[in-house]
């Protein structure tokens, strides 16, 4: 799969488990399949060990598990892969992270680290403090890709369809990259009523 689509990354977030969330829907379950992705990025509140325990299972490694704090995480320094134990035993994140897919710089925050939340002007000042391409952001925004001032914004949605303060109906969802050098693909999978939609977005880097 790589070799036809580029570097996959995975990207999600906001699984509240087992706060929120019994798991991740089966049908999701069914297409996260080990060895086909380079890279997970997570927007943080994954919730327990074990939800950590298997993004790192889909990549094989804690260095390609690129994942921040969101605000029911425990914060940490940097740590091996970006990550340290934190005093309740379980994993403590990062509140900001940045990595490079194919020419894009690409940035990671939980959605409570820009105020107001979810609002294009508080997230392009951080995309700016970051100095990054792509911001990828948690919270309770609707889920896909918004081009914004030069910048693009990622909002992978919750992957369980945790409810939040705000929305107590959401739609578990998803994305997935296909980066190639200065091109990215982004597919943006939602679970409606049972049934998987799909949308795709494309952008590229001048």
């Amino acid at each position: 799969m790589a070799a036809n689509f580029g570097e996959l990354a995975l990207v999600l977030g906001d699984h509240h488990i087992p706060s929120r969330a019994t798991g991740i829907p089966p049908p999701f379950l069914r297409m996260l399949v080990p060895g086909k992705m380079q890279h997970v990025v997570c927007t943080g509140n994954v919730g327990c060990a074990e939800e950590y325990d298997r993004l790192k299972g889909l990549v094989g490694n804690a260095s390609a598990v690129h994942c921040v704090a969101g605000e029911y995480d425990f914060l940490s320094g940097i740590g091996e892969g970006g990550v340290t134990g934190s005093a309740a035993g379980g994993p403590s994140f990062p509140e900001t992270k940045v990595l490079r897919l194919g020419q894009f710089r690409v940035g990671i925050i939980g959605g409570h680290r820009a105020v107001p939340w979810g609002d294009l002007g508080a997230l392009a000042m951080v995309r700016r403090r970051l100095d990054v391409d792509v911001l990828v952001c948690g919270g309770e925004r609707k889920e896909g890709v918004v081009e914004y001032e030069g910048g693009y914004y990622i909002f992978p949605g919750s992957i369980t369809g945790a409810y939040s303060a705000s929305n107590p109906s959401v739609n578990p969802s998803f994305i997935l990259l296909a980066v190639q050098g200065n091109k990215v693909v982004c597919y943006v999978y939602e679970l409606k009523d049972g049934e998987v939609d799909v949308s795709k977005t494309e952008f590229s880097k001048q």
